[in-house]
């Protein structure tokens, strides 16, 4: 959090809790594996998406991120999920994040910082997390 505090034309960031879980694989949770710690930042800035999602990924790799496959182990992992009501469908740019609202490990952080967030597109994030926990 530090580091994205540090960006340039980086004004405010609130930040949620951690939340611990479960490693999730392509084909469910792994148990085995280490647990995966959990937060949201919620991010005031002048940078268009794509310069911000590219400083994500520059902070990633200096705390030792490595993509060598798709849904592997990593050091950390920096979305963007939302950038005001913008959408993008470029491959290096979904906007909102195209698995956000299936994802509690998203949803309760954020609610966490943002009681009152809303996914574009999908609704409140209140709603959405209560949708997953009743499994609907």
């Amino acid at each position: 959090m530090r580091a994205i505090r540090r960006l340039p034309l980086v004004d405010d960031v609130r930040v949620s809790r951690t939340f611990t879980t479960v490693a999730l694989r392509p084909d469910g949770p792994d148990p085995d594996a280490p647990a995966f710690a959990n937060a949201v930042a919620i991010v005031t800035t002048r940078l268009a998406p794509q310069v911000l999602l590219g400083m994500l990924h520059a902070i990633e790799e200096e705390h030792g991120r490595v993509r060598a496959e798709r849904w592997g182990d990593r050091t950390l992992d920096l979305d963007l999920i939302a950038y005001g009501d913008a959408r993008s469908d470029d491959e290096h740019l979904l906007l909102p994040h195209p698995r956000a609202f299936e994802r509690s490990f998203v949803l309760e952080p954020w609610l966490d910082v943002d009681p009152d967030a809303e996914l574009p597109g999908r609704g409140r994030v209140a709603d959405l997390l209560a949708a997953l926990e009743d499994g609907s």
